[in-house]
């Protein structure tokens, strides 16, 4: 059964074609700059990948290209539309209104819209990848997966702001995490690797990249996670600051006029990464930068691991001690001298990092020593998959979700 998967941004449209029964990918692909003249659509897997500039004004114009692509010319993966049994749709906010993904109607779509001011860049931009589906492929069903629906497992404890109660109430307001889709599914494949039951093991589970979320998971449930009301709560991040002290937000408002919409502005898209080291929100190029004796590229560097660090302690500290720490993202995933520096003097908490093994390249892998007490496991995480996941299961009503 093929799975159309589309996680739309503000002005990109991620694809991958899924076939879930035989758990292969069809083929995926990247529109970019979506609304302006520089436009291209990236089509194809590994070797085969090409790149297009091509005129796209809207979600819709890029998704109607997609589609041409995925049915038309001669290495085209179908024959005609109609091979796309499902689409399912990544939306980051679904508030408290979900607790598992939804087949899409119109009550759906409302509160996706309702939810927009909590996730601004993300739901408005999920929406508009849902109206362009509605429009191109009428009848076909959808799927909407949340990336905050594995927190609705959160103790009140842990997701109650210590506010007055009355206004936490009357605005819903509460930690709703996000990532949630890549934090369940490196659990589960980290259980996997550990030949362990999910259900049986402690994990903090680590998504680090531009935007950065960790997750305590006790016997398969999250019970505490870095990113709250929105994403903007918790480590630092590439552009966003994380967790500050709020008068900061007071203090720059007085002294420096900025308004609601400019501090947002400030916080989510100028601190972080960028923010401190003045250069880029890519640590690459901060490393580089870094290696190069760039003072503020090494603060920037060293914040970005110890806020990564706190949070594992912090964890740790929940749940009365860990099984495994799992890494994900392009931080997590690919970066060696983060991960040594993040887990750097924790061995009398058991957790040894072998200094070969995380200067490996690979796949799945364990880069914690024999003898760790905590084992330290690389999951590349694959949000698409769980999103095809559970769109079949919900369209085919195989399993409830």
């Amino acid at each position: 059964m093929n799975i159309l998967v589309v996680n739309a941004g503000s002005s990109s449209l991620k694809y991958q074609l899924i076939d879930v029964e035989r758990q292969k990918v069809l083929a995926k692909g990247l529109c970019e700059r979506v609304g302006t003249e520089e436009s291209s659509h990236k089509h194809g897997i590994d070797d085969n990948e090409v790149v297009i500039s091509q005129p796209m004004k809207n979600h819709e114009v890029a998704l109607g290209i997609v589609l041409q692509t995925l049915t038309e010319g001669p290495h085209a993966p179908l024959d005609d539309l109609s091979q796309i049994r499902a689409v399912g749709h990544r939306v980051v906010q679904g508030g408290k209104y979900f607790a598992s993904s939804a087949l899409i109607d119109d009550e759906v779509i409302a509160r996706i819209d309702e939810l927009a001011e909590l996730a601004p860049l993300h739901n408005r931009a999920a929406l508009s990848g849902i109206q362009a589906c509605r429009t191109l492929m009428p009848g076909t069903p959808m799927v909407a997966v949340f990336d905050t629906s594995f927190f609705h497992s959160l103790p009140e404890h842990a997701h109650m702001y210590p506010i007055p109660y009355e206004l936490s109430q009357k605005h819903s307001i509460r930690r709703y995490g996000a990532h949630g889709t890549s934090h369940r599914y490196i659990a589960e494949r980290a259980a996997a690797v550990m030949d362990e039951r999910l259900r049986d093991l402690k994990l903090i589970t680590c998504h680090l990249g531009n935007g950065c979320s960790i997750t305590a998971i006790d016997h398969g449930a999250a019970v505490d996670t870095s990113m709250g009301l929105t994403p903007l709560e918790g480590l630092m991040m590439g552009t966003r600051c994380g967790s500050i002290d709020p008068a900061i937000v007071l203090y720059l408002m007085t002294h420096e006029g900025y308004t609601p919409a400019q501090m947002d502005d400030v916080m989510n898209r100028q601190s972080g990464l960028l923010g401190v080291s003045g250069i880029s929100n890519d640590l690459r190029t901060i490393r580089t930068a870094a290696e190069q004796g760039d003072e503020r590229a090494i603060l920037a560097y060293e914040m970005y691991a110890a806020s990564a660090k706190k949070h594992i302690g912090q964890y740790i500290a929940v749940m009365g001690g860990v099984d495994a720490i799992v890494l994900a993202g392009g931080v997590g995933e690919n970066c060696d001298r983060m991960r040594r520096m993040i887990f750097e003097g924790m061995q009398p908490l058991g957790i040894v990092l072998d200094e070969a093994r995380n200067r490996e390249r690979g796949y799945e892998r364990e880069i914690s020593t024999d003898e760790s007490a905590v084992r330290i496991i690389i999951i590349p995480t694959d949000e698409e998959y769980m999103i095809a996941q559970d769109t079949y299961n919900l369209v085919t009503g195989a399993v409830a979700v």
